[in-house]
């Protein structure tokens, strides 16, 4: 795969020189371009079709968000960042309805700055690797995260959904046995799964000790 081009839209010479510094500390990507007014970019943009924009909330000029939507009317084949200091959820949902890969808030670091950009590589690298697309690979554009779907030994994806769904319907801890008479199972099959389920980070387990004997396990949906 080419390197990435990049076109970065910021009016502040100083964030401009430090986002084009983080740029090129990460492999794959090749600046193209830069402007400080609204106008400015659209005309370099339309001209040079750049990958990625980088862009700003405020110009001296036009908005961001009225650049952005200029962009859009052109159809040109260019994804957008908003990198700005606009936080208002108003505005972040506007941008996520039109359409912005990632949003990052100003000041940021450097390891934000490099996740949104490297997430950006690898999406693009599967969306032009072929001309057909598996599920995943449009979920990995939109950020949904996929675990292994593949269960230990004794495990099965229809059992697991069921304690799942069972858990997900309950207002507050419970024990396995409990849980093992909702969905008329066994306890120690319960059990397995709710312990698979705690290693995965998913379930919560709290003990609660008695007068004599083990502790209680309570588990929980986090």
């Amino acid at each position: 795969m080419t390197n990435i081009t990049v076109f970065i839209v910021e009016d502040d010479p100083m964030v401009l020189d430090v986002n084009k510094s983080f740029l090129q500390k990460i492999t794959g990507f090749e600046l193209i371009g830069e402007a400080q007014n609204g106008e400015d970019a659209i005309k370099q943009i339309i001209k040079k079709k750049p990958n990625l924009v980088l862009l700003d909330m405020y110009l001296p000029d036009i908005s961001g968000m009225e650049l952005f939507l200029r962009l859009r009317n052109e159809r040109l084949p260019s994804d957008i960042i908003m990198i700005t200091a606009a936080r208002d959820a108003k505005t972040v949902q506007e941008f996520i309805r039109m359409g912005a890969f990632d949003y990052l808030v100003k000041p940021f670091r450097f390891e934000r700055f490099q996740t949104a950009l490297q997430n950006y590589y690898q999406s693009t690298k599967k969306l032009t690797a072929s001309t057909t697309l598996l599920q995943e690979d449009i979920d990995e554009w939109f950020g949904h995260k996929h675990e292994s779907h593949t269960l230990p030994k004794g495990l099965n994806d229809i059992t697991m959904k069921q304690i799942q769904d069972a858990l997900n319907e309950i207002d507050g801890p419970i024990t396995s046995e409990q849980l093992a008479q909702n969905v008329g199972m066994a306890r120690v099959t319960v059990r397995k799964y709710l312990d698979f389920l705690a290693n995965k980070g998913k379930v919560h387990i709290d003990l609660k000790y008695g007068t004599v004997g083990r502790p209680t396990k309570f588990y929980s949906i986090k």
